[in-house]
C-alpha cells in the first residue's frame, strides 16, 4: 500500500476510549503538515469517522457543518467527543468536538439518513473538461523547488491533485477569475467501505476550495506574508462516491471581503455524477490588499 494512503487510513482508524455519561470518546493521531498546524481536512474527516462510529451501518452521512476554532498542533493527538443529539426513524444527528490540550479545535454537527427513495436531479458536469491524464501532477509542477511544503505537496499527500486551467502554487497564469477546477484521486485503493470513502472525500475537499479567492486576485500560495486559514466548512453528500477513482471538483468564489473569502464547490465522478457539494469561508490576509486589486 502506498505510504501516504497508508498514513491516511491509520489517521482515520480512531481508538475508542469508551463511552461516558453523555458522550462517546475517541482519539486519533495528527499527521505531519507544513508550518506545524494540523491540516483542516484531517480534523474534518476524523470528526466524521468518530460520529459514524456511534451509528448503525445503514445510516450514511448526508451533511455536515463544522467550525474551525483553533489551529491544531501536529505534535499532539486529538480527542473526539461525540454527542448523540437525535435518532429518528430515518435521520440521526451527531455533534463532534475535537480537542487538544483540553481546548476545542473544531466543532461539527452532522446528519445521517437511512437509504430512501425520492426526487432525483442534478446540475450537469461542465463540458470541455480535459482528462486528468493530460494535466501535470503537482510533483511535476514543483520539481526543483527545495522547500518542505513543496516536498509535502508533491509526494506527501494521499491524493493526486491536478489543476485546470493551471495551478497557483508559484504563480497565477491567465485571467484573474474567481473559478477553477481540479481533478483529484486517492493514490491508492481505499476499499469498499462507503463510510471511509465519504470521510476521505471530506479530507480532500479542504485542499483547494479557497483557491478561487486567491486566483481572482492573482495571489499564488508562495506569496510572502500571506495568512490563510479555514473558518468553517459545510458539505453535502448526494450519492455514493469512490475517492480512488478520478473526481472533478468544480469551484467558484462568489465573494471576498473583510479579510474573508467564500468558496463553493461541486464534486463529480468522472462519469458526470454529482456526488457532493461543498462550501467554505476562510480568512485570507495579504500584506497589501490594494496591490492585488
Amino acid at each position: 500500500m502506498n505510504g501516504p494512503i497508508d498514513g491516511l487510513l491509520r489517521t482515520l482508524d480512531l481508538v475508542d476510549t469508551g463511552a461516558r455519561t453523555h458522550e462517546d470518546i475517541f482519539t486519533g493521531p495528527s499527521q505531519w503538515a507544513p508550518l506545524g498546524r494540523v491540516f483542516g481536512g484531517q480534523v474534518l474527516a476524523q470528526s466524521l469517522v468518530a460520529a459514524q462510529r456511534t451509528l448503525p451501518d445503514d445510516r450514511a452521512v448526508h451533511s455536515m457543518h463544522g467550525y474551525f476554532l483553533r489551529p491544531g498542533d501536529i505534535e499532539q493527538p486529538i480527542t473526539f467527543s461525540v454527542e448523540r443529539i437525535h435518532d429518528g426513524r430515518s435521520f440521526s444527528t451527531r455533534r463532534t468536538q475535537a480537542y487538544q490540550n483540553g481546548l476545542p479545535i473544531l466543532s461539527m454537527l452532522c446528519s445521517f439518513q437511512t437509504e430512501d427513495e425520492g426526487l432525483d436531479h442534478q446540475m450537469p458536469m461542465p463540458d470541455g473538461i480535459p482528462d486528468p491524464e493530460t494535466l501535470p501532477t503537482t510533483a511535476e509542477l514543483l520539481a526543483g523547488v527545495d522547500h518542505p511544503t513543496a516536498a509535502y505537496w508533491s509526494n506527501g499527500r494521499p491524493f493526486d491533485v491536478r489543476h485546470l486551467p493551471s495551478s497557483i502554487y508559484l504563480e497565477v497564469d491567465g485571467e484573474r477569475v474567481e473559478r477553477q477546477a481540479v481533478w483529484m484521486r486517492a493514490i491508492g485503493e481505499i476499499g469498499d467501505d462507503q463510510k471511509l470513502h465519504r470521510a476521505a472525500l471530506a479530507y480532500a475537499s479542504d485542499y483547494s476550495i479557497l483557491e478561487p479567492v486567491l486566483r481572482r486576485h492573482g495571489i499564488p500560495w508562495s506569496t510572502r506574508g500571506m495568512k490563510i486559514a479555514s473558518l468553517d466548512h459545510a458539505m453535502w453528500w448526494h450519492r455514493d462516491v469512490k475517492v480512488d477513482d478520478w473526481l472533478l471538483f468544480v469551484q467558484e468564489s462568489p465573494s471576498a471581503s473583510g479579510g474573508r473569502g467564500l468558496s463553493l464547490g461541486r464534486i463529480y465522478s468522472r462519469e458526470g455524477v454529482l456526488v457532493a457539494s461543498v462550501a467554505q469561508e476562510g480568512m485570507v490576509r495579504v500584506p497589501d490588499p490594494a496591490a492585488f486589486d
